[in-house]
């Protein structure tokens, strides 16, 4: 299998009438966690649904474990390895946390950690304290982590995780943090959409930011922290 899991080449996408992204190239390798940084409005969430070939109106070339899936559907992407946690978390409101982790169950797959219930409890032990707990009755922290717990049931080789510091409680945040570093040590590849520099900077290897649906800047988190221009230009609020 390739060093590189995911490439994204001269990708370009609109909504109607609107051009968003503006030739996007990213790359993403084995056992590596990516930040896709910018402001709000940036691009960032629109760059990860059109990886993850949710929409319609793309250009450009976007290849996984060396297939060119830029035509596929979301969950012809899914089968192949990629799981995708949505920013508004969409959960199944009515279904138990193990139900919802049931609904994400895939089958192992070569090099890839397999993923259970109670490996996933072991990761998330608020979880596997509310086994039976419908997810409209969890705050939105908790449904933050079901939500990354359904999508690793699918044994991913590669999650896109988009703005998993948004709305939620600082503890939170920092839970967040140490799951990602967890997965890492497990061998995850992680695209991380992110615009909170301290937890990008806490779990994340190299960093691509945007800026009005262009990359603007990349290289190592440690280049883009100590690169004041950059942060001002491209992340100050």
């Amino acid at each position: 299998m390739s060093d590189v899991l995911l490439r994204v080449e001269g990708l370009n996408a609109w909504y109607d009438r609107a051009h968003i992204l503006f030739d996007v190239g990213l790359e993403v390798r084995r056992g590596e966690v990516v930040a896709l940084m910018g402001r709000n409005g940036a691009g960032k969430s629109t760059t990860m649904k059109a990886i993850m070939g949710m929409l319609d109106q793309i250009q450009g070339k976007v290849t996984f474990l060396g297939k060119d899936v830029s035509r596929a559907r979301p969950h012809q992407i899914a089968r192949m390895g990629m799981g995708y946690v949505p920013e508004d978390r969409r959960v199944f409101t009515d279904l138990t946390v193990l139900e919802n982790l049931e609904v994400g169950r895939q089958q192992p797959r070569p090099e890839a950690f397999a993923w259970t219930p109670q490996k996933l409890f072991d990761l998330f032990p608020n979880l596997g304290e509310m086994q039976q707990r419908p997810g409209g009755q969890m705050s939105g922290g908790e449904q933050q982590m079901l939500t990354v717990a359904r999508t690793l049931m699918g044994n991913p080789y590669l999650v896109l995780l988009d703005e998993p510091s948004e709305g939620v409680a600082p503890v939170i945040v920092e839970q967040m943090a140490e799951t990602i570093l967890k997965l890492k040590r497990e061998g995850m590849s992680i695209l991380l959409s992110e615009q909170n520099l301290h937890f990008a900077g806490l779990v994340s290897d190299r960093a691509y930011v945007l800026e009005n649906g262009h990359i603007r800047y990349q290289g190592t988190m440690a280049q883009l922290a100590a690169d004041d221009d950059a942060r001002r230009a491209y992340l100050a609020v």
